[in-house]
């Protein structure tokens, strides 16, 4: 497993995490197929979690170097300061720019769902949305949108484009079927594409992780097979 490091400071490293991996241990999984032991043993030194991403979800993740460092870093994802975009290859909205603030309460099998008006498990959520690229074939629409949750649930920008009538692209829990038959193949099409936090010793860090080979690919079959189209 390779993560390539995108930042490095005292306080923090930033990787590119690869899709198929989990940030920590998985259920069922040896410990050290986990991206933080990965790391922790080709580094030789402990490392903090800071956030996670899904297992497919490629992009940035920041680990804290130190204790004191992941107790400030923790502090700023549970009070919103982090500014996070994901890219989504997805079905094309009908609005190309939204805000969904439709609340996500737990389901079966660790699966979140919308949750419905008075339930008192309900979670907040919000993702803000906007579509950078559309394409059309036929009657199919394609779009790369570009994702930003003000909150962090489990699931929440999945559940949210998909509620919006805007499924991602190969996810196998609320998107099924979204892809057209003959697109390249490849995982849930989300990337962590960009994020931007304070640090604990003040200046604030803008990370980007590009986009993987396996979604550039996605992305050049688009622009060779579909149609660019506006809006």
């Amino acid at each position: 497993m390779t993560a390539p490091i995108l930042v490095e400071t005292p306080e923090l490293i930033a990787v590119a995490k690869p899709p198929g991996i989990t940030v920590i241990p998985g259920r069922n999984e040896p410990p050290e197929a986990c991206l933080r032991a990965q790391l922790e043993a080709a580094r030789g030194e402990k490392l903090w979690v800071v956030h996670r991403i899904d297992r497919d979800t490629s992009g940035v993740v920041v680990f804290a170097r130190t204790a004191e460092a992941h107790r400030a870093l923790s502090q700023v994802f549970e009070k919103k300061r982090a500014e996070k975009r994901y890219l989504a290859f997805a079905h094309a909205p009908a609005v190309a720019e939204g805000r969904i603030t439709l609340p996500l309460r737990p389901a079966r099998k660790s699966l979140m769902k919308i949750a419905e008006r008075g339930d008192r498990e309900a979670q907040a959520a919000e993702t803000h949305y906007v579509v950078i690229e559309k394409w059309t074939r036929g009657d199919e629409h394609a779009a790369l949108i570009e994702a930003r949750p003000l909150t962090g649930r489990q699931h929440q920008i999945r559940l949210h484009l998909a509620a919006t009538g805007a499924p991602i692209w190969f996810d196998p829990l609320y998107g099924e079927g979204a892809a057209p038959p003959d697109a390249p193949p490849t995982r849930l099409a989300l990337h962590a594409a960009r994020l931007a936090l304070p640090t604990p010793s003040g200046p604030w860090l803008r990370i980007e992780a590009p986009l993987p080979d396996d979604l550039v690919a996605l992305r050049a079959w688009l622009d060779g097979a579909w149609s660019k189209a506006e809006g």
